[in-house]
């Protein structure tokens, strides 16, 4: 088999949308915010999730139009050449082994609220994690679409009924808004952050061709799972805000107060949850992008082969071994998990931006008005990022002379063959 077939719907497509995008940081992100803004952290989700409307419409119409299983890459290469293209797809692959292990660690901060590890505990227990995801990938996104559209219905169900229990009265919304300071630093400091809940829509365009209509389905599905998304973290955020507590996980505190217990095993559950499908989706999109370098010869062709289940499992194995070995090292050098959010964050928005450029020459006019304002959002994060862009420019100045070289050194080589002949 070489040929993905088509199987997910629309709302197949906004369930694996919404829980790529809720993820390992649904009950963690609006606490980081919040330490890092205070009240601001409101403002910065809600500029937020109307900033990445046009980057979610324009990223959903490139992928129904040019559906291709490298999803930005190609995009990139249709507009700007090979190298271009390719210099994007290597960013996308060389930032999952630092997202991976960040995700994990945050996936594992809801195992500990579960059960206490520490030291090399933690380490297989993360690895573990890893093996479950091994399993989903063989059979295929179809599946996990399914599995992760209940899993965003358990999520809202949960975010709904800690509102329906906190009784918020107009009263407390007014307190709230009049203690909002607007200190533009610390909120788009908190952005920053924030962004890292917004890496997934550009995953989806690499699941184009899994969609049984793309051109029908793909900017619904996306829209609709990045507006609850939205809406979801507004909502955690503000609860938090009300309602603050003391424990680590700060949303346990909140389901506890308000649902009178258990707060650690539905939070934590969900939360495991959410996290495995992020890493899910992100590995399924990076292995379809591993296929498609290796079916045009810029990775082995030991990749292209695809299981009877239509999914590319050579790719998916070999990825999930290096973020294994990721895990380990990221465990034995003591790297902190802000650290590798802020690195990741810096790559997507390279990887965001060079997409909207070449949305300018792909698509029509009409979509220039939601490409510019896309743009002016991936510069604001860049500056609100500072020196954590400089793994991001350091890779990208490094990958595109090289794919450069290696592009002049094949047609010298094809030229001398040609004159030989």
């Amino acid at each position: 088999m070489n040929q993905i077939k088509g199987k997910i719907g629309r709302w197949q497509g906004a369930g694996l949308m919404a829980t790529t995008l809720l993820g390992t940081g649904v009950f963690i992100l609006p606490q980081m915010t919040i330490e890092t803004a205070g009240s601001g952290a409101l403002i910065a989700w809600l500029v937020l999730t109307l900033a990445i409307i046009p980057v979610t419409l324009v990223f959903g119409r490139l992928a129904s139009v040019f559906p291709h299983a490298a999803g930005p890459a190609y995009f990139v290469e249709q507009a700007f050449g090979r190298t271009s293209g390719r210099t994007i797809g290597l960013l996308f692959l060389l930032v999952i082994p630092l997202g991976a292990p960040a995700a994990i660690m945050m996936t594992f901060k809801f195992v500990d609220v579960l059960v206490t590890l520490s030291g090399w505990a933690e380490v297989m227990t993360e690895l573990l994690l890893l093996g479950v995801l091994a399993v989903l990938n063989f059979r295929g996104v179809q599946v996990s679409a399914k599995l992760q559209f209940a899993l965003t219905l358990g999520v809202v169900s949960v975010v709904v009924a800690l509102f329906g229990a906190g009784g918020l009265n107009l009263s407390e919304m007014e307190s709230l808004t009049s203690a909002v300071k607007p200190e533009v630093d610390l909120i788009m400091a908190a952005a920053g952050i924030a962004f890292w809940s917004f890496l997934g829509v550009e995953a989806m365009t690499h699941l184009a061709n899994d969609f049984r209509d793309p051109k029908r389905d793909m900017i619904p599905a996306m829209m609709i799972g990045t507006l609850l998304v939205g809406l979801v973290y507004l909502a955690c955020t503000l609860l938090l805000l009300l309602f603050p507590g003391t424990s680590s996980l700060a949303m346990v505190a909140v389901f506890d107060s308000l649902l009178g217990g258990y707060g650690a095993q539905v939070i934590g559950i969900l939360g495991i949850a959410s996290g495995l499908a992020t890493v899910n989706v992100y590995t399924a999109s990076a292995a379809r992008l591993v296929w498609s370098f290796s079916r045009e010869g810029v990775l082995p062709k030991y990749f292209e082969l695809l299981n009877h289940y239509g999914a590319p499992v050579r790719a998916s194995s070999v990825l999930l071994a290096v973020m294994a070995v990721v895990i380990v090292l990221t465990y034995i050098t003591g790297q902190d998990l802000e650290g590798l959010i802020a690195w990741t964050n810096g790559v997507f928005v390279i990887i965001y931006l060079v997409s909207m450029l070449a949305a300018i020459k792909l698509l029509s006019r009409r979509f220039l008005p939601l490409v510019s304002l896309s743009c002016l959002l991936c510069l604001l994060l860049a500056f609100a990022l500072g020196m954590n862009m400089a793994y991001a420019l350091i890779l990208t100045a490094i990958l595109y002379p090289l794919l450069w070289w290696q592009k002049v050194h094949l047609l010298r080589r094809e030229r001398a063959q040609v004159i030989l002949n």
